[in-house]
């Protein structure tokens, strides 16, 4: 799944940097499944693009895999400059409090 997403994303925006990282063992269910995803898209498609119009447009060229096995998606769209800007950081994601992990 982590290699499809990172697929459609590179053909969707031409990134030049791009981070897929499966967290679902973060999450509860069993070990090993793909249904939690954060993904880093830099692109200079983003400038002057609301961060809406940026997610909206992340969740479009992902829509077979939101409809099928992703369960969550993080989004962090980025124009080349804000990545810049960070120093290249990508943020930490909070720990998962849902299901069994309360």
């Amino acid at each position: 799944m982590a290699a499809a997403i990172a697929g459609k994303l590179t053909a969707s925006f031409e990134p030049t940097e791009l981070v897929v990282e499966n967290q679902s063992d973060s999450h509860s269910g069993p070990r090993g499944r793909e249904s939690h995803f954060k993904v880093v898209v830099v692109s200079p498609r983003f400038t002057g693009q609301s961060l809406v119009q940026r997610h909206r447009a992340v969740n479009a060229a992902l829509a077979e895999e939101l409809r099928g096995g992703v369960h969550a998606l993080s989004i962090e769209a980025l124009t080349p400059e804000q990545w810049t800007a960070r120093a290249g950081a990508v943020l930490a994601s909070p720990p998962c409090l849902g299901g069994s992990k309360a």
